[in-house]
C-alpha cells in the first residue's frame, strides 16, 4: 500500500514537472535528482520459506513467496495471498519481522516443538536471511507473527 502511495506521488509530481515548461515557465537551472527508494522499486519482494519438522507433511517444504508492489502475490507458497497482505500489514506497523530475538530478553521457557524455518530473499529491498524456531516463548511469538508466511502449527 505504501510503495503504491509512493509511486502514485512520484508519477504526480514527474507530469506536474514535465506541464511546467509546457505551460510557458522557465526551466530550472538545474537537474532534478531522482528519487532512489526501495518502495518506488518496481521489483517485488522474493522470499524463498523452509520449513521443516512441523509435525505436519503439508506444511513441511521449500515455498516461493513473491509480492509485488501492485499488492499482487504469487509463487509457489500455498497462502501466497495472504502470506503478502500480513507482510504489508507489518511493514504499515513498521517493524521488522526477520529481526532476531534481542540479546538478554526475557523470555518464558516453553517449547512449541521441534518446527524450524528459514526465510531468505529480499523484503522492501533489504536482504533477508532470517531462521526461525519454537524453543521458548519469545520465538514462539515470533513465528505466531510471521503467520500465514510462516505455517500454524497449532
Amino acid at each position: 500500500m505504501l510503495r503504491r502511495i509512493m509511486l502514485t506521488a512520484t508519477t504526480s509530481a514527474a507530469a506536474l514537472i514535465a506541464a511546467v515548461p509546457a505551460a510557458g515557465a522557465t526551466t530550472l537551472p538545474f537537474p532534478l535528482p531522482l528519487l532512489s527508494s526501495p518502495l518506488l522499486s518496481s521489483e517485488a519482494d522474493r522470499l524463498t520459506v523452509i520449513v521443516s519438522e512441523t509435525g505436519y507433511t503439508r506444511a513441511d517444504g521449500r515455498y516461493e513467496l513473491e509480492c509485488s508492489s501492485s499488492g499482487g502475490a504469487g509463487g509457489t507458497h500455498p497462502a501466497a495471498e495472504r502470506a503478502c497482505s500480513r507482510l504489508d500489514e507489518i511493514a504499515r506497523e513498521g517493524s521488522n519481522p526477520f529481526a532476531p530475538v534481542p540479546r538478554g530478553q526475557m523470555c518464558t521457557q516453553q517449547s512449541g516443538g521441534p518446527a524450524t524455518a528459514r526465510v531468505t530473499g529480499t523484503w522492501q529491498g533489504r536482504p533477508v536471511d532470517a531462521v526461525f524456531s519454537r524453543t521458548d516463548g519469545c520465538e514462539i511469538s515470533r513465528w505466531r507473527t510471521m503467520e500465514p508466511v510462516l505455517p500454524s502449527t497449532r
